[in-house]
């Protein structure tokens, strides 16, 4: 029952959010085409509810410079001044709400990894895809980048076997109060999330 109301308050609160942020959405877009070249948006395939793919949309905060080799520069090396600030106060997934729109992500869930690391996961942490990915969730706010992805993972998964409308809220509201005061976000260190290599990485 509450995944009929989960995907109604889904709809209802992103086309709000959207219409509320769209002074934010529109300076952010407007400073992003004329600092990035005009590409002011970000697209990655991602693994939604049961693996499957779709593609998330985000604002463009690093550049694509690359090596003499072709590879891309170090994450530190590539985000832009903007792209820090608009990392700092997640404004950079406001687009994301176009996502929920859609029905490929949820307001709350586990957030959608790379689909690099699909094979990866063992059958525990394979439970993260028994819901659609959010862009907020409880691992969110409770560490983000700066817990293990041991942990991350069994955050997500405790998610998905408690999923609520209550725990809900409060991952929202929790959320809003990390927008005021951001905590163990990666543009605060220079650094992004390390890459996952499987099994119970600390």
């Amino acid at each position: 029952m509450y995944k009929i109301i989960k995907r109604l308050i889904d709809l209802f609160v992103a086309f709000t959010a959207l219409l509320l942020l769209a002074p934010i959405f529109i300076i952010v877009l407007i400073l992003l085409l004329f600092l990035n070249e005009g590409k002011a948006f970000f697209y990655q395939q991602r693994p939604g509810k049961d693996e499957k793919v779709f593609k998330i949309i985000k604002f463009k905060t690093m550049n694509d410079k690359k090596d003499e080799h072709g590879e891309f520069l170090p994450f530190d090396k590539r985000v832009t001044k903007a792209g820090s600030f608009i990392r700092k106060y997640s404004l950079d997934e406001i687009p994301q709400l176009i996502n929920v729109l859609k029905g490929d992500m949820s307001l709350v869930g586990p957030r959608p990894l790379l689909t690099d690391y699909l094979p990866l996961y063992n059958e525990e942490q394979k439970k993260r895809h028994n819901v659609k990915p959010g862009i907020t969730g409880w691992a969110q706010v409770k560490g983000r980048n700066s817990i293990s992805w041991n942990q991350k993972f069994k955050y997500d998964v405790w998610y998905v076997e408690h999923i609520s409308l209550l725990l809900d809220i409060k991952i929202l509201l929790l959320t809003a109060k990390r927008l005021v005061v951001p905590q163990g976000i990666n543009s605060e260190s220079g650094l992004n999330m390390t890459t996952f290599t499987g099994g119970a990485d600390e």
